[in-house]
């Protein structure tokens, strides 16, 4: 996840966000099927460098120029099923870095309020 939204001088990165914390909602929150799908994305991720950047490691193990690179191609796939699964990685990204007060407000956003558990359907 940190190499989809890394840090700029503008806006923190995910690794800034209590990323752990948002995983563990994740976890205990979202349906089996999105988690599996998450599983997946991340396993895409990892076990792809071969096909984008001609590296035979997984993304874990990759110098963070050659890590750039490959989020950045993996982005741009002509396969519509890495594609998705990467999608769906940045969804999840998305949502945690995005629910993040000091990205709110750089962007010019008031900061979300406590949550209400309102929708949730236990």
């Amino acid at each position: 996840m940190c190499a989809l939204y890394p840090r700029t001088e503008a806006l923190p990165g995910i690794e800034d966000t209590d990323l752990d914390g948002f995983l563990r909602e994740l976890r205990s929150e979202a349906p089996l099927l999105l988690r599996f799908g998450l599983f997946v994305a991340a396993l895409v991720f990892h076990l792809t460098p071969l096909f984008t950047i001609g590296r035979p490691f997984p993304a874990f193990l990759l110098p963070k120029e050659q890590l750039d690179r490959h989020a950045a191609r993996l982005g741009e796939c002509q396969w519509y099923w890495i594609k998705q699964a990467i999608f769906l990685l940045k969804l999840a990204c998305g949502l945690c870095w995005g629910r993040n007060p000091v990205v709110r407000e750089r962007m010019g956003l008031a900061p979300y309020g406590p949550d209400s558990n309102g929708w949730r359907q236990k």
